[in-house]
């Protein structure tokens, strides 16, 4: 049932449109006293919600009579036509697309077109139909920058994408306001048909930075799209090493994420430097761990350049971070290499065991103390013991291991 406050303002010929009442229609029109074009709720009209609902009996009925305008909005600026596009209603579409004084380029009040919203949603016949018309801005922007081709980019719509960059009035290269181009949104979603298409274009620059400094190929690398990673790898201009405001390189983000098969086509390109840190001080190698990617780790210990025990600029090792999350098979990975210090303390003072045993990770403990090197009551710069943070913590499995022969004191 329809609450009084939302049929207040609504008409019976509304109604009617809405819920499309032909007959009903027919009987209201023939009224003196019915206005056709009357608002309801919201101002949308009889025929906005004949639109809305596709009751195209109805949208005929309405445009029949002269005191009826296609093109009036609602409180939001939509326009019937605006809708019809927007959800990809192709008869409607059509429909008021062959009345004389419709403007298909107008927007609603966010400055969205009927072709903008279409894009969006990948209606490609809807968008074909707004492309015949003279007045269709095909390149016109939201009011945040994302163009027609932006939204097609993103959402991976391809036949539209096709569509709109064989268009002289579209710029394949326009960023929106956080300088991100369509390039850019495509590569971050994986779209390869969309990417392929637009590093075919001359004037298309798969090297343009956006507010954070990342190129295409960055996003792509963190999104773990490997497609997308290697048509960029394959375009001379793009520098696979090339690092973003933070200093994350393409490998660091794809060593992050757990990205195996990318890493690996990274560290294929002569130009990437395996142990490149970034602001942070953290290399592929300390990411990789943290986040205990085995795969990726192993990877990169493979790698002669890279150093597995290097710090990031807080003194934390990778395996000090491999500790810290309980990754257990990488921390066995890396106290296989001699140059990794199993004891060595963080700007806190802090060990590997000592983020084990305060976090609860039994089986890292147990590793750590079948090391000689490891000194199991070496305290930080607070006084706090690994015996005593996990005691703290209640961490019962990792006490009978620091403490074998009874309850601590």
């Amino acid at each position: 049932m329809v609450s009084t406050n939302e049929t207040a303002d609504n008409t019976p010929l509304v109604w009617a449109a809405r819920n499309g009442r032909e007959r009903v229609v027919e009987t209201l029109l023939k009224q003196d006293d019915v206005t056709p074009d009357k608002p309801g709720n919201y101002g949308q009209t009889p025929l906005w919600n004949a639109a809305r609902n596709v009751h195209e009996g109805v949208i005929r009925m309405l445009l029949e009579r002269g005191e009826v305008n296609p093109d009036k909005p609602n409180d939001y600026g939509q326009v019937p036509l605006w809708f019809a596009a927007f959800n990809g209603y192709e008869g409607v579409v059509k429909f008021l697309l062959d009345q004389g004084e419709l403007n298909s380029g107008k927007p609603d009040n966010d400055h969205l077109t009927p072709l903008w919203c279409a894009a969006f949603n990948g209606q490609e016949r809807v968008v074909k139909m707004l492309l015949e018309r003279d007045e269709v801005s095909p390149g016109k922007p939201h009011n945040d920058g994302r163009t027609p081709l932006w939204c097609a980019a993103q959402n991976g719509h391809n036949g539209v994408a096709k569509m709109l960059l064989e268009r002289d009035g579209v710029s394949p290269n326009k960023p929106v306001n956080d300088h991100q181009t369509p390039l850019w949104s495509s590569a971050i979603g994986g779209h390869e048909g969309i990417v392929e298409m637009l590093l075919e274009r001359d004037d298309v620059n798969p090297n343009e930075l956006d507010n954070d400094g990342q190129t295409p190929l960055p996003c792509a690398a963190w999104n773990g799209h490997a497609g997308v990673v290697k048509m960029h790898l394959e375009r001379d201009e793009v520098n696979p090493d090339e690092s973003d405001n933070g200093g994350r390189t393409p490998l660091l983000c794809a060593a992050w994420n757990g990205h195996a098969g990318v890493v690996k086509m990274l560290l294929e390109q002569d130009e990437v430097n395996p142990s490149e840190p970034d602001n942070d001080g953290r290399t592929p190698l300390r990411c990789a761990a943290l986040k205990g990617h085995e795969g990726v780790v192993k990877t990169l210990l493979e790698r002669d350049e890279v150093n597995p025990d290097k710090p990031d600029i807080n003194g934390r090792t990778p395996l000090l971070c491999a500790a810290w999350n309980g990754h257990a098979g990488v921390v066995k990975m890396l106290l296989e290499r001699e140059e990794v210090s199993p004891d060595k303390q963080d700007g806190d003072g802090r060990t590997p065991l000592s983020y084990a045993a305060g976090n609860g990770y039994a089986a890292v403990v147990e590793i750590l103390l079948g090391r000689d090197d490891v000194d199991p009551c070496k305290p930080d710069e607070f006084g706090q013991t690994p015996l005593r943070l996990t005691t703290r913590h209640g961490h019962t499995a990792v006490v009978a291991l620091l403490r074998p022969e009874g309850p601590p004191i």
